[in-house]
This record gives structure tokens, C-alpha cells and sequence, in this order.
């Protein structure tokens, strides 16, 4: 597991997000009233962006293309896509998943990700 630093404090306003990415993997981290946190950055109903989707309740983002709503502290899936109307039958494929998310840590000013490094195979 390595600690990638990804943003200085103070750069990421409340309530909102920072696409980055560690190790080609896309992240979102995220600014709430308790902290910092990261997820992947695409839903995982059908891996559209997350990046625009709305924050709710103060730890709930929602998709914007599917409305599929996640905690962002856990990534677990709190509502899951109901829109537009019909989009139910992809859900009957599509079943509720969780968001991967990563360990936030803050040092000083710095805000650090974890994200764990694949091992290369022979």
C-alpha cells in the first residue's frame, strides 16, 4: 500500500470534489463537513463519470445520469438508479454495488490517498 499525496488542504472546497488519478486509476476525492474521502469515479450501474453528481444530505452523491446515490463515506449504495422511467430493467442485470472507496489520511497540509499497487505477474 503506498500514500500518493493528491491535494494541498484548503484546495478542495466543502461540499465538493477533485478528479485524480493514482496509479491509472480515476478517484474522486471528496470534501465533507467530517473530512476527506475518495471513491472511484465511475457509478456503478453502468460506469458512467461521477464527477459532476450531486452531493445530498452532506454524504450522499448521486449519479447524474441514473440517480443512483452512494454513501461516500462507505460507498455503499443508498438509493439505487431509478431514472428516466424503464431503467429498472437494466437494474434487473445490473444489480446494487458498492463504490470502492480509498484511505484518506491528512499530514500537514498534505492530503494523501492510499491506493494499494498491483503486483506484476510472470
Amino acid at each position: 500500500m503506498t500514500l500518493h499525496t493528491v491535494a494541498k488542504e484548503g484546495e478542495i472546497d466543502l461540499g465538493t470534489n477533485k478528479p485524480v488519478t493514482i496509479n491509472g486509476e480515476n478517484i474522486l476525492l471528496f470534501h465533507l463537513d467530517d473530512g476527506y474521502y475518495a471513491t472511484q469515479s465511475r457509478c456503478t450501474h453502468l460506469f458512467m463519470p461521477l464527477k459532476k453528481g450531486k452531493i445530498r444530505d452532506g454524504c450522499t452523491l448521486e449519479c447524474p445520469f441514473h440517480r443512483a446515490q452512494f454513501d461516500i463515506r462507505t460507498g455503499e449504495p443508498v438509493k439505487w438508479a431509478n431514472f428516466p422511467p424503464g431503467i429498472q430493467l437494466i437494474n434487473t442485470i445490473r444489480k446494487e454495488k458498492a463504490l470502492k472507496t480509498y484511505p484518506v489520511t491528512v499530514e500537514g497540509d498534505d492530503i494523501l490517498v492510499e491506493v494499494v499497487a498491483e503486483v506484476e505477474t510472470a
